[in-house]
């Protein structure tokens, strides 16, 4: 018998019955927060210094460990329950998991007020419960194969060890391993994630027959070159070989975008948002490249993989999610998208390109781009947040 929500609603108020629910609605708050509070650091020299490492520190673990994290948790709290046909987390389980997200934000805010054993316990609790939500109904169902999308949860775990280990003095460079270990693991993320839904959604969304281009030497050549690209990042950042290495992964990259493309995705606000995010990774790799090779900023890379391409490619991967998983379409979307998507794409414009030829002018690009970011998030949670809050419009579960 089918499970409606009508059944269910004595039980779990809507926002906690699937993960994308809670943890969408709290990632999207969170950046507006965050990214409110980096701005008051950088641009008015807010004096946080006593309530935290640094604040660069604070802003580049919050955006990895705690935006980035929430979205991940949404989603893959959400495609394991469809990838095994199981249950994961809902109600007070879920509501506990978010908790421990969100304890960790708060902790990590007072800083110097608490021990760094204490923050690490209670941050790195969220990450272990999360991929022990995930692994129950993958070992039920014996779904080997997501496996390996819950290993990188393990791995992104292992990151944020290394940066406490590092905040705590036990491993001198463990800051820095641990955040650009953190990155580059949540870029994998992405990567992987693209490969597997990205196609379906253009074949299914562009109006018309389509079939796309995949090569399976290329999914190994990329995956194997972007590990050691990693590697060679911590061991020997900005060297010949690291540059090489995004070099190639950006000719690779860029092929599997081409044979991706079709004239219709350019009509529907929720493929080119992932596609022009994708293609951001791609820029990112160009600009790691242009690092040694032409002697400009690594954190232009950086901010191109950060702002353009995880920041792009989560709020269009939210926004499908949460139309399709609320029973509505998505392939008549909310008009409100194009705007929420183009005012992000501007800032990713602002925030990278800007600066690099009219450095003049770094700190107005800075505050401007942080402005769009946070305009466009406001005008996500606008159109979304009644939607996560109230049930399915069809009566369905979830």
């Amino acid at each position: 018998m089918q499970i409606t929500d009508k059944q269910l609603e004595p039980l779990h108020p809507a926002i906690l019955r699937l993960g994308f629910r809670p943890f969408f609605a709290a990632a999207a708050l969170f950046s507006v927060l965050a990214t409110l509070a980096w701005s008051g650091m950088y641009l008015v020299n807010w004096n946080v210094h006593s309530l935290m490492p640094t604040p660069v520190t604070w802003h580049a673990h919050e955006m990895i460990f705690g935006y980035s994290q929430a979205v991940i948790a949404g989603f893959l709290l959400t495609a394991v329950s469809n990838w095994t046909g199981m249950r994961t987390l809902r109600g007070m389980p879920l509501f506990l998991l978010l908790l421990a997200w969100l304890a960790g934000r708060m902790l990590f805010i007072a800083g110097n007020a608490v021990p760094v054993l204490l923050l690490a316990f209670v941050d790195c609790a969220f990450t272990a419960g999360l991929v022990i939500a995930l692994l129950v109904p993958v070992i039920k169902s014996r779904q080997w194969k997501q496996l390996g999308i819950i290993s990188k949860l393990v791995l992104l775990l292992a990151c944020n060890l290394v940066f406490y280990a590092g905040m705590y003095g036990a491993l001198g460079d463990g800051v820095r391993i641990g955040l650009y270990s953190g990155v580059y693991l949540v870029i994998a993320l992405v990567l992987v994630l693209s490969r597997r839904v990205f196609p379906f959604f253009i074949e299914r969304g562009a109006g018309y027959p389509v079939e796309l281009k995949n090569r399976l030497w290329l999914d190994i050549a990329s995956l194997v070159l972007f590990l050691a690209f990693w590697i060679a990042e911590i061991i020997r950042p900005d060297t010949l070989l690291v540059a090489v290495l995004a070099a190639t992964l950006m000719v690779l990259h860029a092929m599997r975008l081409a044979g991706w493309h079709t004239a219709g995705i350019w009509k529907k606000p929720l493929l080119w948002v992932l596609y022009l995010g994708y293609s951001w990774l791609i820029i990112a790799f160009a600009l790691k490249a242009a690092a040694y090779f032409a002697g400009i900023s690594p954190l232009f890379s950086l901010h191109a993989f950060a702002y353009g391409g995880i920041g792009m490619i989560t709020l269009g991967m939210m926004s499908r999610v949460i139309l399709g998983h609320t029973g509505r379409s998505v392939f008549d979307p909310p008009p409100a998208l194009f705007s929420i998507f183009a005012t992000l794409l501007a800032g990713t414009v602002i925030r990278v390109l800007f600066p690099l030829f009219y450095s003049a002018y770094y700190k107005v690009w800075i505050g401007l781009s942080q402005v769009l970011w946070v305009v466009a998030f406001i005008m996500f949670l606008y159109v979304f947040l009644p939607m996560l809050a109230k049930p399915r419009i069809d009566g369905q579960d979830g």
